[in-house]
């Protein structure tokens, strides 16, 4: 699907953009599912200013949606109308100073763990299993291996739809298990944590872990979009799954994951509708076998092919 290009008048309309303007973006290289059609508009600011330059005179009217590494995504074969932001280089820095962390929202989770261990921060090491970013880490309440993104946040900078810099402190984001209740229009460009002062060596020892944890029960090596579903209350997603005899079970080229149930994977050729379908599927046949109705985890974003 090809979009209408918007980007004259929005390059007129914003001399002073800074960031990288472009119509029809492919997106599915962004994602780790490797599928998905293009942004209508794609959008790389160079720094906070320049997206709070490119916020403030962005018609009201066009379509916003923001992502990240794409490691939690799929992307609907249709593409995305309107503008699709991606933040960068500008967005990834990482600084420590005595127990307190401070990153860009586009850093690594994993970058940032390493990080505060390296300054004798600990805390934050379950963001060496999440193969995500600080933004989405905030958005989804992150966590894995005991931790969660709420226990260490103390603030959260972002930009508004209309271009304001706002500060969010851990109470205004509002968070619940893998989500987060903040307004869902700011886009968020740094975090400020607090963890606690470890020494280096018991912090590596517990990032190995988390990381053998991961190699040993995750298909990390696929073509997959991490943890599907959200765990049901007193239940685990995967052996809901597992239960409802859908192990392996394909749509295409869209696979269950033998591994892991709650992970599905692309092993060759899928689609993003293959993916969404086989997703639904699973949904039906677990509340069908346990009357257990699953919640995506995933985000999905686009329209449909047609």
């Amino acid at each position: 699907m090809t979009f209408p290009d918007i980007t004259p008048s929005l390059n007129s309309a914003m001399p002073d953009l800074r960031g990288r303007l472009a119509a029809n973006q492919p997106l599915g290289p962004f994602t780790w599912f490797r599928v998905g059609g293009p942004a209508q508009v794609y959008f790389a600011p160079e720094d906070e200013s320049d997206l709070a330059y490119f916020l403030k005179h962005l018609p009201a009217d066009i379509p916003l949606t923001v992502i990240g590494v794409g490691s939690n995504l799929i992307v609907r074969d249709g593409g995305v109308a309107g503008v699709v932001i991606r933040l960068g280089r500008g967005f990834n820095d990482i600084a420590c100073d005595g127990d307190a962390v401070r990153a860009g929202t586009a850093a690594l989770d994993k970058r940032v763990a390493e990080a505060a261990a390296a300054a004798g921060i600990g805390g934050l090491e379950f963001y060496h299993g999440i193969p995500g970013t600080i933004g989405g880490a905030l958005r989804m309440n992150a966590g894995a291996n005991g931790g969660e993104t709420k226990d260490f946040l103390v603030s959260a900078t972002g930009v508004t739809r209309a271009g304001e810099i706002v500060i969010l402190d851990n109470a205004g984001m509002k968070f619940a298990y893998r989500k987060s209740g903040a307004d869902p229009s700011i886009i968020f460009t740094s975090a400020l944590y607090r963890g606690r002062a470890t020494g280096v060596e018991a912090i590596r020892a517990r990032m190995a872990e988390v990381q053998k944890h991961r190699e040993d029960t995750q298909p990390i090596r696929e073509k997959t979009g991490g943890s599907t579903f959200k765990n049901p209350p007193g239940h685990s997603a995967w052996k809901l799954i597992d239960a409802a005899g859908l192990r392996g079970y394909k749509v295409g080229d869209a696979q269950v994951s033998e591994m892991h149930c709650n992970f599905l994977i692309n092993t060759g050729n899928a689609s993003a509708a293959d993916i969404e379908a086989l997703g639904e599927t699973i949904r039906e046949r677990v509340k069908a076998q346990s009357g257990i109705e699953l919640e995506w985890e995933i985000k999905r974003i686009g329209i449909a092919n047609v």
